[in-house]
């Protein structure tokens, strides 16, 4: 099915018939992606006394509690009250949920014995499209990622001029298939999400951060309709399904 849409000041033919999940699914096992010295995430039915929420155990439903962690568990978007002492939530922040999209894939650079991304890197691959997120993947790009355990491994992470790029060409929404845009160990510098937000500044409360996506081999880089879909938590941050659409011609 293809929809015509009115973008700004363009004419966008989007394919609605082939979505594309760029997300990863929480599952209640010690396979599920995971980061930050955590346990794994927990489905559990409800249990009082002997009666226990579950069909297979004799009741008439499932009824389950979930334990998890966005940041840890999962896909998730994130908005600056992950940083501030003050409370914002996502919920609250995030109003629109369609935007312009540019995939582009990186090889990370060794600096210092930790792999980063720079902004010469970011600068070649965007040249001069003006975009309203920015979806990174990250090469070697293996079907690892949707089961790694990223806990005290040093993952890649941006550089702060890296953001500061991202910051400055205009670009609103960040997606990654890493753990976090900072270094694991930084000492709550933060330097790459300070600087996005643009915290010294003008803060950026409309600004998102989308971390462990994960984007299969089989698309293309190029442009896409992204819909950064959130579920509704009065949190700083939440579960995500962001979805990007082929605009064709």
């Amino acid at each position: 099915m293809l929809a015509t849409i009115q973008y700004n000041s363009r004419k966008l033919q989007i394919n609605l018939s082939n979505p594309i999940d760029i997300s990863i699914p929480l599952r209640a096992s010690k396979s599920n992606v995971n980061a930050w010295y955590i346990d794994e995430p927990k489905i559990e039915p409800v249990k009082d006394d002997q009666w226990i929420a579950s069909v297979k155990d004799g009741a008439c439903i499932n009824f389950n509690n979930i334990t998890f962690n966005p940041h840890a568990h999962g896909t998730h978007t994130e908005c600056v009250g992950h940083i501030t002492e003050k409370v914002h939530s996502i919920n609250q922040n995030l109003k629109q949920f369609f935007f312009l999209a540019e995939v582009i894939t990186v090889a990370p650079e060794k600096l210092n014995g930790d792999f980063v991304i720079s902004k010469k890197q970011l600068q070649f691959a965007i040249g001069n499209k003006k975009r309203d997120a920015i979806v990174i993947r990250t090469i070697p790009n293996t079907n690892e990622k949707l089961s790694k355990q990223y806990s005290d491994t040093n993952p890649t992470y941006l550089l702060e001029e890296a953001a500061i790029y991202l910051r400055e060409k205009g670009i609103k929404h960040l997606l990654i298939d890493l753990p976090s845009v900072d270094k694991e160990r930084d000492n709550c510098e933060l330097l790459a999400h300070n600087a996005f937000w643009n915290t010294k500044g003008k803060t950026r409360f409309d600004a998102t951060i989308t971390e462990f996506i994960f984007v299969p081999n089989t698309v293309d880089d190029g442009s896409y309709f992204l819909n950064l879909q959130i579920a509704p938590f009065e949190n700083d941050a939440t579960p995500s399904k962001p979805i990007l659409y082929k605009i064709m011609g």
